[in-house]
This record gives structure tokens, C-alpha cells and sequence, in this order.
């Protein structure tokens, strides 16, 4: 690596067909290539995030200004750019093409399609920075975003303008709760639908593809954008997706629209930026990580908001993903995105392989939005749903031992595993809310205590059915008056009682 006071002979010696004095502060030469960063001399007036250009068609941008050059992140294949090459400014900061053009395609970190379709004529450009709305332009968050996942529109629940974390180890599920999050979306009004921004960093590039199948086969395409930089693009590429896919989200988000956009997944991200700022020599901290790497998430995280009424009322929810390592939430870019975002929904890696799926902890998953964020008849089914579960784990564990019980703790733990079996939820299978409701009504109330709990699946998928069939008017009421009033309750204890006569003699 060079040192400071050998780039004056570097300089004088290396580089040939020096620039005109007149010319140095719109263009420069490179001294050093490789890694995916350049070192240039001559970028006088360059500003940070500025977009370069070099000889070999390819861009860059500006993130280090030092007294004697300018340290830029190589947009692309450093092997086309070599020492001596000239270097342009662009007086423009980097930006993405955004608008219902980019709906239904797979982009890179720089708005080009990467799927095969042709190209993308987007008619309006936007900076990947900005500085996110302040106070007095928001709104507090109150509108639910539903999941269509039991498990968290009951406990968990996520509303528009929040920034949720899902954390846990790989292999838990992290990825398809995102997904399904994003396949729940068609059950919305057109008028209120979400956009939905999937941003991937570095992810095998068969992953993404598996991802942008399963929104296609599931017609979820029509309102999505794929942002992919995989694991074989450089480090930059890497560290600009998160940002791009959020420039892409804001451009719905000032027209007055919902939109959500999930991170997946941004540990990928940090090492991105510890690995650019380590060849760009800034000093290292803990983790090696360099000290601003808090600053790295939470400038993008800071631009989730829902905006208020003057400003067209539109959201931008962020769903970033974490991975951590044996369970360990206490390392350093777990507990920085904790401390930014406004609750986390973590998944276990032990109660995934036990069999409950999606694998939520419930007891360190939170929701700092909570009943806000829910529509009002799910806060009467579920209210109490948390705590009942966190009293049966706490007896569970104590049943271990074989001590005998009480009546009324062996009828604790029955009706506890009986919501547990109830919360399970197949993968990319999101269910209407209205549904989720009529399922929780009927474990609440106690209609499940006595069913085996093999058969609770077939049970609940049975009176989804039956409701359907002979009192469709109930799901509708439900999902249109948002709220279980005393004649709801009434045909809702109707549909479940008749339905349980007919799964009595069924079996």
C-alpha cells in the first residue's frame, strides 16, 4: 500500500502524459488499481459519493478525499482500469433510475436489468443518500402490515412505516418469512398494495433466481422489484444494493404509496464495507469492523417512515435481515441493527429443527409499534396470546422434571400446545387476516382443548373451509369491518361450533 510521502516520486515517475494544470479538478489519473479500489491524483474538487468515470467504460465512486488523492470503490471489474488511466468527474453523485418501470424486473445495484428482459427506459433518476424525513414530516406509525404469518400479525405485529428486524441463524426460516411477507401483499386492495423492494446481498445468485420463481409462480412479480448484487460482484456492488433498493422504494414512497423493502441480508453488507474500508486504509475497530459501520445501517434504516397526510401519506417499511452465529445476538452488527430498528422477530434455531415453524422466540421477539399496528379484531383474539404462551413454556419446562400437576395446570399445558400446534404455518402459504382471526377465535376460546393434537392442522384447515362454504358473509364482515363486534362473535361461535359437531363426527 502506498504511503503518504511516497506519492509525490510516484507521481513524477509512473505517471506518463500528465493532465493540464487547467484540467486537474475535472479530471485525474489513476495511481493504483486493484481490489476494487483506485487510488486517482488530480479529482481537486471531488465530494464524497461522487460518481466517477474511467477509461474502460467503467464508473466509480468517491469515498475517501485525502490531502494528496482520492480513494474510489470501482463499480464493476477493476482488470479494465489500469495505473495511468484517466479518470473523469461527473458533478453528480451516484443514482438510480426509479419508477413503475423498474415493477416486475430484476435489477443490479445500478438500476441495469439483469433477468433477460430488455432494458429498462426509467424516466427519472434519484441519489442512493439522502437524508431521511425529519420529525415533522412523519406520521406515527398506526396502519398494520400484514405478514399473512399467524405467529406474528398475533404477537408480533408489523405496521407500515416500522423497521423490524428478523435475526437468527442461517437455516431458520429468515429469508422465507421475508418472502411470504412479500406474497401476503396480493391479498391487499390494489389501490393500498405495497411495492415491494427484495434487495439481496450477497446471496448465491441461485438463491435469488429460487426467490424471483417463487414471487413469479405466486403472481407477485406484478408488484415487486428484485435488487441482486451476489456474492460473485465486487465488495461495492455489495455495498450499494441496500441503498439503491431503498432510492427505488422512495421514489413510490413521495408519490403517496406503501412500500416495503426487505434487506437480506445486512451482516453481508457490513463485511462489504469492512473490506472496502480495510483497503482503503481507515483504521479498524472491534471486529475489525471501521467505527462508522453503525452509521452504514443506520442512515438506510432511518429512511423506513410513514410520511404524514401533506407529504401524500405514503410509507416505506424496512424488514432487515441478520444473520448471527451460534444464536450469539450480542455481536457487534446484531446489537448495533437492534439498537436501530424498533423490534426484532427472532427465530431459534432449535425450535426450527424441533419442528415449529416459522421458528419465532417469542419471548426476546418484540414489536416496540405492538397493538397499534394490528387491526382491532385481532387484538380481542390475541390479546392475551403472548403472555398464555410465555406461561406454558415457563410450565413446560418446569413439567420436565414429572412432578404431578393440577387440574388447571394440566389444562394450561394442553391448551398451550394445542396454539402452538395452531401458530405452525407451511412455507410461502401466507393466510388472509380474516382467516388468521376465525383460527385464533376458535384456539382462544377453548374449541381445540379437546381435539388431538395431531389433527389441530386439519382441524383449522377444515373450519377455514367450512366458514367459506356456509357462512362466507363471516370472513368478509370480518376483513371489512376490521373488528369483532357482538353480532361477528355471535356467527363466528356459529360457524365454529357447527363445524365442530360436523369434525366430531367426522372422526
Amino acid at each position: 500500500m502506498i504511503r503518504p510521502e511516497e506519492i509525490t516520486d510516484i507521481i513524477k515517475s509512473r505517471i506518463k502524459n500528465f493532465v493540464p494544470e487547467a484540467e486537474l479538478s475535472e479530471t485525474g489519473q489513476v495511481l493504483q488499481v486493484g481490489d476494487g479500489i483506485a487510488r486517482i491524483y488530480g479529482l481537486n474538487n471531488a465530494v464524497i459519493g461522487e460518481l466517477l468515470e474511467f477509461e474502460g467504460g467503467v464508473t466509480g465512486m468517491v469515498l475517501n478525499i485525502e490531502r494528496e488523492n482520492v480513494g474510489a470503490v470501482v463499480m464493476g471489474p477493476d482488470a479494465l482500469i489500469k495505473e495511468g488511466d484517466r479518470v473523469k468527474r461527473t458533478s453528480r453523485v451516484m443514482d438510480v433510475p426509479f419508477g413503475p418501470e423498474l415493477i416486475g424486473r430484476v435489477v443490479d445495484p445500478l438500476g441495469n436489468p439483469i433477468d433477460g428482459k430488455g432494458p429498462i427506459n426509467a424516466k427519472k433518476r434519484r441519489p442512493v443518500e439522502i437524508i431521511a424525513p425529519g420529525v415533522l414530516e412523519r406520521h406515527p406509525v398506526k396502519q398494520a402490515l400484514q405478514t399473512g404469518i399467524k405467529a406474528i400479525d398475533s404477537m408480533i405485529p408489523i405496521g407500515r412505516g416500522q423497521r423490524e428486524l428478523i435475526i437468527g441463524d442461517r437455516q431458520t426460516g429468515k429469508t422465507a418469512l421475508a418472502v411470504d411477507t412479500i406474497l401476503n401483499q396480493k391479498y391487499e386492495p390494489a389501490a393500498t398494495r405495497p411495492i415491494c423492494v427484495y434487495v439481496a446481498v450477497g446471496q448465491k445468485e441461485s438463491t435469488v433466481a429460487r426467490v424471483a420463481k417463487t414471487l413469479s409462480d405466486n403472481g407477485a412479480m406484478e408488484y415487486s422489484i428484485i435488487v441482486s448484487a451476489s456474492a460473485s460482484q465486487p465488495a461495492s456492488m455489495l455495498y450499494l444494493a441496500p441503498y439503491s433498493g431503498c432510492a427505488m422504494g422512495e421514489g413510490f414512497l413521495w408519490d403517496g404509496r406503501h412500500v416495503l423493502v426487505v434487506y437480506d441480508d445486512l451482516s453481508k453488507h457490513a463485511q462489504a464495507y469492512r473490506q472496502m474500508s480495510l483497503l482503503l486504509r481507515r483504521p479498524p475497530g472491534r471486529e475489525a469492523y471501521p467505527g462508522d459501520v453503525f452509521y452504514l445501517h443506520s442512515r438506510l434504516l432511518e429512511r423506513a417512515c410513514k410520511l404524514s397526510d401533506k407529504n401524500g401519506g405514503g410509507s416505506l417499511t424496512a424488514l432487515p435481515i441478520v444473520e448471527t452465529q451460534a444464536n450469539d445476538v450480542t455481536a457487534y452488527i446484531p446489537t448495533n441493527v437492534i439498537s436501530i430498528t424498533d423490534g426484532q422477530i427472532y427465530l431459534e434455531s432449535s425450535l426450527f429443527h424441533s419442528g415449529i415453524r416459522p421458528a419465532v422466540n417469542v419471548g426476546i421477539s418484540v414489536s416496540r409499534v405492538g397493538g397499534s399496528a394490528q387491526i382491532k379484531a385481532m387484538r380481542q383474539v390475541a390479546g392475551k396470546l403472548r403472555m398464555d404462551l410465555a406461561q406454558y413454556n415457563e410450565l413446560a419446562a418446569f413439567a420436565q422434571f414429572g412432578s404431578d400437576l393440577d387440574k388447571a395446570s394440566t389444562e394450561q399445558l394442553k391448551r398451550g400446545e394445542r396454539m402452538v400446534e395452531l401458530l405452525k404455518q407451511d412455507q410461502y402459504r401466507p393466510i388472509p387476516v380474516a382467516e388468521q382471526v376465525l383460527a385464533l377465535f376458535a384456539g382462544a376460546r377453548g374449541y381445540i382443548d379437546d381435539v388431538e393434537l395431531p389433527v389441530v392442522k386439519k382441524f383449522e384447515a377444515g373450519l377455514i373451509r367450512y366458514a367459506k362454504e356456509r357462512h362466507p358473509e363471516l370472513l368478509a364482515d370480518i376483513a371489512r369491518k376490521g373488528e369483532l363486534d357482538a353480532e361477528l362473535e355471535k356467527l363466528a361461535v356459529e360457524a365454529v361450533e357447527g363445524f365442530k359437531r360436523e369434525f366430531g363426527r367426522g372422526k
